[in-house]
């Protein structure tokens, strides 16, 4: 019997080849925004519970910010670990393994006696988060069409700013609820082990294995990815080559400038609002929900929009330049305008469009698949994500030091706008299209 590379589909897939394609892909990448979605929901619980934490345990101003920083620093360290696991073992199983695992750290928080204990579970926390954005890369390669990569990458990536809308609405609500921070740290990790138990039920390795997937969906995925394999030729993916690629190079520096944007307003946007613009405390949450929740709907429709338009023809250099260069043109114009504008309404519209137009870059996530090919789109991945990890830690601690030695957010400002041309510059450096590497 000849040897097929995948396991043979079930008698659940043996459909008639005019039936309509199932959606089984579309499925797995909702399950897999909601995963990244609680992935920001709970590295972000400590912040909101910091000061009950910090009273609870008398904490100093250097221990807060060393608990803070445990998560991060062990997050960004496993990327590139988490994506040789990802290239070498079953994803399902690491995805499965890595949900349950994160969540079990993030109910022991709740069990934590002194800040000793609760430095572990976030650095617990953090290693086994690490696999979960490059294993949506990974899954990106496997499950998904050449015209519907943009999409799947976002709404992976998509689960940033909608965790980051939610979570601390949802943890604050928890705490208040119970009036305790320890029953909202074990709610939240519970409600994560079970999320993590139904995504390994439900997550295959690949289409050919999943019982739900029909005949024609498939054939639609398999053959769109053979024909892109055979129009670019069918070679194997040597990392050693690809760490030497100019795309490669300039996809981690492309991510990095998109980062440091991201992360740099994701730490320190509530706090200039509420110092430059004297947004009280209830102004400001409602503000920071509306701009990262646009962050999100912009993250979606630029997957859309870069999908449909190849679709239709365009050339993926054409599209993703054009796209990648027109959301941080638009962005580094808005939060140059953020710098001079005094009213607080229009700081707050025009960050509402930045985060639209710059989490268009979300679709770096398709990259790690089409650069280095099934095999190697986890430990790529991964590399992409510590350097835009990385440069999440400094990036705020930079910020920190600007606003302290000049007095004002406007350096700071500047600097993301900095940030983005860079992102524009390395965006048009990297070739988009599909390289048929296994």
């Amino acid at each position: 019997m000849k040897h097929t590379p995948y396991p043979a589909a079930t008698a659940a897939t043996a459909s008639t080849d005019t039936a309509k394609p199932t959606t089984v892909r579309w499925r797995i990448f909702l399950i897999l925004l909601l995963l990244a979605a609680i992935n920001y929901i709970d590295r972000a619980s400590l912040s909101v519970a910091l000061p009950l934490i910090s009273a609870e345990f008398e904490l100093t101003p250097a221990l807060e910010g060393l608990i803070l920083s445990a998560f991060f620093w062990s997050y960004a360290l496993m990327q590139i670990p988490a994506g040789v696991l990802l290239d070498r073992f079953q994803v399902r199983n690491i995805i499965g393994v890595a949900t349950i695992g994160w969540g079990a750290f993030q109910a022991l928080g709740g069990f934590a006696h002194n800040w000793i204990t609760l430095l572990v579970t976030r650095i617990g926390l953090g290693v086994a988060e690490s696999p979960i954005m490059p294993a949506g890369a990974k899954l990106n390669g496997a499950w998904l069409t050449p015209n519907e990569r943009g999409r799947g990458a976002t709404l992976v990536d998509g689960g940033a700013p909608l965790g980051t809308a939610f979570g601390a609405i949802i943890i604050a609500g928890l705490i208040t609820w119970f009036d305790s921070w320890r029953i909202a740290f074990i709610i939240a990790g519970v409600g994560t082990v079970a999320a993590g138990i139904w995504a390994w039920w439900y997550i295959r390795n690949h289409p050919s294995e999943h019982p739900q997937v029909n005949a024609a969906e498939l054939a639609y995925i398999t053959q769109a990815n053979d024909a892109a394999t055979q129009a670019n030729g069918n070679r194997k993916a040597v990392l050693k080559e690809l760490l030497k690629s100019r795309s490669v190079l300039c996809m981690f520096a492309g991510y990095a400038c998109y980062n440091s944007v991201f992360y740099g307003l994701l730490t320190w946007m509530p706090s200039y609002l509420h110092q430059a613009h004297n947004l009280d405390i209830k102004a400001m949450g409602g503000a920071t929900f509306l701009i990262f929740m646009c962050g999100f709907v912009g993250e979606l429709v630029g997957g859309w929009i870069s999908d449909k338009w190849k679709a239709n023809g365009g050339q993926p250099n054409t599209v993703m330049r054009s796209m990648f260069a027109g959301s941080a043109a638009v962005a580094a114009l808005c939060i140059l305008l953020v710098a001079y504008t005094p009213d607080a309404a229009r700081v707050i519209a025009l960050l509402c469009v930045a985060l639209f137009f710059i989490r268009w870059c979300g679709m770096y996530w398709c990259l790690p698949a089409i650069l280095g090919g099934k095999s190697k789109a986890g430990v790529l991945g991964g590399s992409m994500n510590f350097c835009g990890n990385m440069v999440g830690v400094l990036v705020p601690i930079l910020i920190g030091l600007i606003v302290q030695f000049t007095g004002s957010y406007f350096l700071a400002l500047i600097f993301f706008v900095v940030m983005a041309f860079g992102l524009m510059l390395f965006s048009g450096l990297i070739d988009y299209r599909e390289r048929g590497l296994a």
